[in-house]
């Protein structure tokens, strides 16, 4: 007997309003062709988007970039999505925030607001970001956050340059009053392939990093939650990326693009809908794009006889086409790929290069 599966509406969507951005960070995730604000759409697309995944189910919307900030309607989209009952996100570098602009996004029903960090301290965090002063600001955001009452997030994306601060970022977080800290190691795909070099941890870094996130977990346990996403290329299996394709999210680029992740354009050969020439539903449900690798019909060996295809989906497409040059392959940080054994090595190799430039994102 053949198993229906049921698709289900997703959880989230993440409305990339603009690849514009102050920052320059090394390992920036969005796309290697950032799009000009000529090609934004405007601010009666994204209402109707916002009315459209309401209507699809959708609970939460994050509304990223690039720098969502930069974008004038910011507060009226945040206003509308919570008028239609979605829990409003704000992530956000929060360098071009000050209190009257925090205020008014409050004011409009912002509920949470994730802050990126580049370090603990000033001098590393900017040299990171490539944004003078850029520490000290996230810093007085991040306070007015929470006397504004909306939950922060904590984001602290880590790499062999800034590892040994995470105690104090931790530290940090706590002092901030955050309900959560997310620790990231670097996935090294788009731009941070270009500075993998420069940026990927040693093996003892890592498991150093690691002890210390899970003391900290038991020590704040019912204070600050931590998540953390460990470095790909050290794991014995992939990651379930996006809670699996076309499973919980969905991207809308801001061309209005429709994508399963916020990577996915990187994959040849397949065409991404836009928002508004179809509705949004029929673009979850059936669309092409989201039916490639939905599910695990799509798989290859040893995905297609794996115990865990159902849980770990074969891990990221966009990873497995830059490490195997098949979007189609098991991802090559999964201990049964036959390429496992080279990337550890290559990571291995890469973690004592000594590189330290950086090659900075510019628009």
């Amino acid at each position: 007997m053949t198993m229906v599966r049921k698709i289900q509406p997703p959880l989230a969507l993440m409305a990339e309003l603009t690849h514009r951005c102050p920052l320059q960070c090394p390992y920036c995730s969005n796309p290697l062709e950032l799009l000009k604000v000529d090609r934004e759409r405007d601010t009666a697309f994204w209402l109707g988007v916002i009315d459209e995944a309401a209507e699809l189910g959708v609970l939460q919307i994050h509304f990223s970039g690039g720098e969502p900030t930069l974008r004038q309607d910011l507060a009226r989209l945040i206003e509308h999505a919570t008028s239609r009952g979605l829990y409003a996100n704000l992530i956000t570098s929060a360098v071009l925030l000050d209190g009257a602009k925090l205020q008014a996004l409050a004011q409009a029903g912002l509920a949470h607001v994730q802050i990126s960090f580049q370090g603990a301290e000033a001098e590393t965090a900017d040299r990171i970001g490539h944004y003078k002063n850029g520490h000290a600001k996230k810093i007085d955001v991040a306070r007015l956050v929470t006397k504004l009452g909306m939950s922060l997030t904590v984001n602290a994306v880590v790499h062999r340059q800034n590892l040994a601060e995470l105690p104090a970022m931790i530290d940090l977080a706590v002092a901030l009053d955050a309900d959560r800290l997310e620790v990231a190691h670097v996935q090294y795909h788009g731009w941070a392939l270009r500075n993998r070099a420069a940026l990927m941890p040693e093996r003892a870094a890592f498991e150093a990093a690691d002890a210390v996130v899970e003391a900290r977990r038991r020590e704040l346990l019912g204070r600050m939650a931590i998540d953390y996403v460990v470095p790909d290329y050290y794991a014995r299996a992939p990651k379930t990326c996006m809670g699996g394709w076309g499973q919980k999210f969905l991207n809308v680029a801001p061309d209005g693009r429709v994508l399963p992740c916020h990577a996915a354009e990187t994959i040849p050969g397949l065409a991404f809908e836009r928002a508004g020439d179809r509705p949004l539903r029929d673009i979850w449900f059936g669309g092409a794009a989201f039916e490639a690798f939905r599910g695990t019909a799509w798989m290859q060996e040893p995905c297609a006889s794996c115990a865990l295809k159902d849980v770990d989906f074969g891990g990221c497409r966009c990873q497995a086409l830059a490490l195997a040059g098949d979007v189609a392959a098991t991802d090559p940080v999964c201990h049964l790929s036959p390429l496992h054994d080279s990337v550890l090595a290559m990571a291995e190799r890469e973690s004592v290069a000594g590189v330290k430039e950086f090659v900075y994102r510019r628009l």
